[in-house]
Protein backbone atom coordinates (compact mmCIF):
# COMPACT_ATOMS: atom_id res chain seq x y z
CA UNK A 1 0.00 0.00 0.00
CA UNK A 2 1.59 3.58 -0.97
CA UNK A 3 0.38 6.40 0.16
CA UNK A 4 2.17 9.87 -1.34
CA UNK A 5 2.15 12.59 0.99
CA UNK A 6 2.73 15.84 -1.07
CA UNK A 7 3.84 19.01 0.71
CA UNK A 8 2.70 21.55 -2.31
CA UNK A 9 5.54 24.09 -0.97
CA UNK A 10 8.99 23.25 -2.00
CA UNK A 11 10.61 23.66 1.77
CA UNK A 12 12.74 20.20 1.34
CA UNK A 13 13.20 20.01 5.80
CA UNK A 14 9.43 20.89 6.00
CA UNK A 15 8.74 17.53 3.89
CA UNK A 16 10.99 15.84 5.66
CA UNK A 17 8.68 16.66 9.00
CA UNK A 18 5.56 16.17 7.52
CA UNK A 19 7.03 12.78 5.72
CA UNK A 20 7.91 11.57 9.62
CA UNK A 21 4.47 12.30 11.12
CA UNK A 22 2.94 10.24 8.60
CA UNK A 23 5.12 7.36 8.93
CA UNK A 24 4.43 7.64 12.74
CA UNK A 25 0.64 6.78 12.41
CA UNK A 26 1.08 4.71 9.05
CA UNK A 27 0.28 0.95 9.41
CA UNK A 28 2.25 -2.34 9.11
CA UNK A 29 2.49 -2.65 4.75
CA UNK A 30 2.21 1.06 3.74
CA UNK A 31 4.88 2.66 2.26
CA UNK A 32 4.90 6.89 2.86
CA UNK A 33 6.22 8.65 0.00
CA UNK A 34 6.29 12.30 0.93
CA UNK A 35 7.57 14.40 -1.34
CA UNK A 36 7.23 18.27 -2.74
CA UNK A 37 7.22 19.61 -6.58
CA UNK A 38 9.79 21.26 -8.05
CA UNK A 39 8.50 24.27 -9.26
CA UNK A 40 6.45 26.58 -6.30
CA UNK A 41 6.21 28.68 -3.15
CA UNK A 42 8.70 27.77 -0.25
CA UNK A 43 5.59 28.54 1.91
CA UNK A 44 1.39 28.31 1.43
CA UNK A 45 0.57 32.14 3.24
CA UNK A 46 -2.03 33.42 1.07
CA UNK A 47 -4.67 32.93 -1.98
CA UNK A 48 -1.87 33.43 -4.52
CA UNK A 49 0.92 31.43 -2.96
CA UNK A 50 -1.83 28.95 -2.88
CA UNK A 51 -2.87 29.34 -6.75
CA UNK A 52 0.74 28.82 -7.88
CA UNK A 53 1.19 25.38 -5.81
CA UNK A 54 -1.42 23.50 -7.20
CA UNK A 55 0.18 22.94 -10.89
CA UNK A 56 2.98 21.11 -8.85
CA UNK A 57 1.41 19.53 -6.43
CA UNK A 58 -1.28 18.22 -9.85
CA UNK A 59 1.91 17.17 -11.48
CA UNK A 60 3.11 14.94 -8.37
CA UNK A 61 -0.15 13.45 -8.66
CA UNK A 62 -0.43 12.43 -11.96
CA UNK A 63 3.07 10.33 -11.72
CA UNK A 64 1.91 8.94 -8.53
CA UNK A 65 -0.81 7.83 -11.66
CA UNK A 66 1.64 6.45 -13.77
CA UNK A 67 3.46 4.91 -10.54
CA UNK A 68 1.00 3.05 -9.01
CA UNK A 69 0.29 4.97 -5.84
CA UNK A 70 -2.75 4.04 -3.84
CA UNK A 71 -3.52 7.22 -2.24
CA UNK A 72 -2.98 10.59 -1.75
CA UNK A 73 -2.22 13.35 1.43
CA UNK A 74 -2.48 16.88 0.86
CA UNK A 75 -0.46 18.46 3.16
CA UNK A 76 -1.15 22.01 3.21
CA UNK A 77 -4.46 23.47 5.42
CA UNK A 78 -5.70 25.22 2.56
CA UNK A 79 -6.70 21.80 0.97
CA UNK A 80 -5.11 23.14 -2.11
CA UNK A 81 -6.28 21.54 -5.39
CA UNK A 82 -7.73 19.21 -3.84
CA UNK A 83 -10.65 18.73 -6.54
CA UNK A 84 -8.74 18.76 -8.42
CA UNK A 85 -6.37 15.98 -7.36
CA UNK A 86 -9.37 13.90 -6.79
CA UNK A 87 -10.42 14.32 -10.44
CA UNK A 88 -6.68 12.47 -11.62
CA UNK A 89 -6.63 10.06 -8.72
CA UNK A 90 -8.00 6.41 -8.71
CA UNK A 91 -7.73 5.92 -5.22
CA UNK A 92 -8.61 8.20 -2.37
CA UNK A 93 -7.33 11.84 -1.77
CA UNK A 94 -7.47 13.31 1.99
CA UNK A 95 -6.87 17.28 2.47
CA UNK A 96 -5.48 17.90 5.91
CA UNK A 97 -7.36 20.56 6.77
CA UNK A 98 -10.44 18.45 6.14
CA UNK A 99 -9.19 15.50 7.64
CA UNK A 100 -8.47 16.96 10.82
CA UNK A 101 -11.64 19.19 11.36
CA UNK A 102 -13.76 15.44 10.97
CA UNK A 103 -11.75 14.12 12.98
CA UNK A 104 -12.06 16.78 16.22
CA UNK A 105 -15.70 16.17 15.55
CA UNK A 106 -15.17 12.81 16.84
CA UNK A 107 -13.29 14.19 19.73
CA UNK A 108 -15.19 17.12 21.06
CA UNK A 109 -18.49 18.97 20.49
CA UNK A 110 -16.34 22.19 19.48
CA UNK A 111 -12.78 22.99 18.26
CA UNK A 112 -10.67 25.56 17.23
CA UNK A 113 -8.29 26.07 15.14
CA UNK A 114 -4.62 27.60 15.33
CA UNK A 115 -3.37 28.59 12.51
CA UNK A 116 0.27 30.85 11.49
CA UNK A 117 -0.71 34.27 9.90
CA UNK A 118 -4.09 36.10 10.43
CA UNK A 119 -4.10 36.52 6.18
CA UNK A 120 -5.03 32.73 6.26
CA UNK A 121 -7.57 32.93 8.53
CA UNK A 122 -10.31 33.46 5.92
CA UNK A 123 -8.88 30.58 3.64
CA UNK A 124 -9.94 27.69 7.15
CA UNK A 125 -12.73 29.66 7.59
CA UNK A 126 -14.07 29.07 4.34
CA UNK A 127 -12.91 25.62 4.57
CA UNK A 128 -15.18 24.94 8.01
CA UNK A 129 -18.10 26.45 5.61
CA UNK A 130 -17.36 24.47 2.52
CA UNK A 131 -16.95 21.52 4.82
CA UNK A 132 -20.62 21.72 6.48
CA UNK A 133 -18.71 22.17 9.92
CA UNK A 134 -19.96 25.68 11.11
CA UNK A 135 -21.80 24.59 14.11
CA UNK A 136 -18.68 22.26 15.18
CA UNK A 137 -15.57 25.03 14.63
CA UNK A 138 -16.04 27.47 17.07
CA UNK A 139 -12.89 29.44 15.99
CA UNK A 140 -10.06 30.53 13.43
CA UNK A 141 -7.44 31.91 15.22
CA UNK A 142 -4.34 33.18 14.57
CA UNK A 143 -0.87 32.92 15.94
CA UNK A 144 0.95 35.43 13.58
CA UNK A 145 3.58 32.74 13.59
CA UNK A 146 4.69 32.78 9.82
CA UNK A 147 5.22 29.33 8.14
CA UNK A 148 8.86 29.10 8.15
CA UNK A 149 9.10 31.09 11.26
CA UNK A 150 8.01 27.13 12.49
CA UNK A 151 11.55 25.74 11.85
CA UNK A 152 13.28 28.37 13.50
CA UNK A 153 14.18 28.11 17.15
CA UNK A 154 14.92 31.80 17.75
CA UNK A 155 11.50 32.68 17.30
CA UNK A 156 9.53 30.90 19.86
CA UNK A 157 6.82 29.66 17.58
CA UNK A 158 5.88 26.76 19.71
CA UNK A 159 5.38 29.24 23.10
CA UNK A 160 3.28 31.41 20.62
CA UNK A 161 1.02 28.79 19.38
CA UNK A 162 0.79 27.54 23.28
CA UNK A 163 -0.65 30.71 24.30
CA UNK A 164 -2.89 30.79 21.65
CA UNK A 165 -4.23 27.72 22.28
CA UNK A 166 -4.90 28.17 25.86
CA UNK A 167 -7.01 31.00 24.99
CA UNK A 168 -9.13 29.22 22.64
CA UNK A 169 -9.75 26.59 25.17
CA UNK A 170 -10.94 29.74 27.72
CA UNK A 171 -12.48 32.32 25.43
CA UNK A 172 -13.81 29.87 22.49
CA UNK A 173 -15.04 26.75 25.44
CA UNK A 174 -13.76 24.69 23.11
CA UNK A 175 -12.87 21.24 23.30
CA UNK A 176 -9.89 20.37 20.60
CA UNK A 177 -7.76 22.31 18.93
CA UNK A 178 -6.75 21.93 15.61
CA UNK A 179 -3.39 22.85 14.16
CA UNK A 180 -3.81 25.30 10.98
CA UNK A 181 -0.39 24.25 9.46
CA UNK A 182 1.14 20.77 7.92
CA UNK A 183 4.51 22.76 9.45
CA UNK A 184 3.10 22.13 12.92
CA UNK A 185 2.88 18.22 12.91
CA UNK A 186 5.72 17.56 15.17
CA UNK A 187 4.21 20.45 17.67
CA UNK A 188 1.37 17.93 18.21
CA UNK A 189 1.80 15.45 21.14
CA UNK A 190 3.58 18.00 23.25
CA UNK A 191 0.83 20.66 22.89
CA UNK A 192 -2.17 17.78 23.99
CA UNK A 193 0.43 16.78 26.70
CA UNK A 194 0.09 20.71 27.93
CA UNK A 195 -3.30 21.59 27.24
CA UNK A 196 -4.99 18.60 28.44
CA UNK A 197 -7.22 18.02 25.39
CA UNK A 198 -6.96 16.66 22.33
CA UNK A 199 -5.04 18.32 19.54
CA UNK A 200 -5.74 17.63 15.87
CA UNK A 201 -2.47 17.10 13.34
CA UNK A 202 -4.04 16.81 9.61
CA UNK A 203 -0.92 15.09 8.72
CA UNK A 204 -1.31 12.53 10.88
CA UNK A 205 -5.27 12.01 10.60
CA UNK A 206 -5.40 12.52 6.74
CA UNK A 207 -2.67 9.46 6.62
CA UNK A 208 -4.57 7.35 8.74
CA UNK A 209 -8.15 8.04 6.94
CA UNK A 210 -6.23 7.26 3.57
CA UNK A 211 -5.34 4.20 4.97
CA UNK A 212 -8.73 3.19 6.68
CA UNK A 213 -10.03 3.67 2.82
CA UNK A 214 -7.87 1.86 1.35
CA UNK A 215 -8.04 -1.25 3.73
CA UNK A 216 -11.94 -0.63 3.02
CA UNK A 217 -10.90 -1.16 -0.62
CA UNK A 218 -12.91 2.07 -1.38
CA UNK A 219 -11.52 4.55 -3.80
CA UNK A 220 -12.91 8.13 -5.82
CA UNK A 221 -15.84 8.20 -7.90
CA UNK A 222 -15.19 8.38 -11.39
CA UNK A 223 -19.18 9.82 -11.68
CA UNK A 224 -20.04 13.54 -11.90
CA UNK A 225 -17.56 15.97 -11.03
CA UNK A 226 -14.77 13.87 -10.15
CA UNK A 227 -14.63 12.22 -13.55
CA UNK A 228 -11.77 12.34 -14.82
CA UNK A 229 -10.37 15.82 -16.60
CA UNK A 230 -11.99 16.08 -20.11
CA UNK A 231 -9.17 15.98 -23.34
CA UNK A 232 -8.57 18.88 -24.74
CA UNK A 233 -5.69 20.99 -25.86
CA UNK A 234 -3.90 23.30 -23.68
CA UNK A 235 -1.99 26.24 -25.12
CA UNK A 236 1.44 27.51 -24.49
CA UNK A 237 3.92 26.67 -21.74
CA UNK A 238 0.80 24.64 -20.17
CA UNK A 239 0.67 21.98 -23.21
CA UNK A 240 2.46 19.80 -21.19
CA UNK A 241 -0.45 19.56 -18.38
CA UNK A 242 -3.28 18.93 -20.96
CA UNK A 243 -5.91 15.93 -20.06
CA UNK A 244 -5.27 12.98 -22.29
CA UNK A 245 -7.70 10.38 -23.19
CA UNK A 246 -6.53 7.73 -20.47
Amino acid sequence: MRIRVINPNTTPSMTALIGAAARAVAGPGVTIEAVSPEHGPVSIEGHYDEAMSCLGLLEEVRKGEAQGVDAYVIACFGDPGLDAARELARGPVIGVAEAAMRSACYLATGFSVVTTLARTVVIAEHLVDKYGLRRHCRRVRASDVAVLELEDPASDAYRTILAECRRAIDEDASGAIVLGCAGMADLCERLSGELGVPVVDGVATATATAEALLRARLFTSKRGDYARPLPKAYRGWLAPFAPNKD
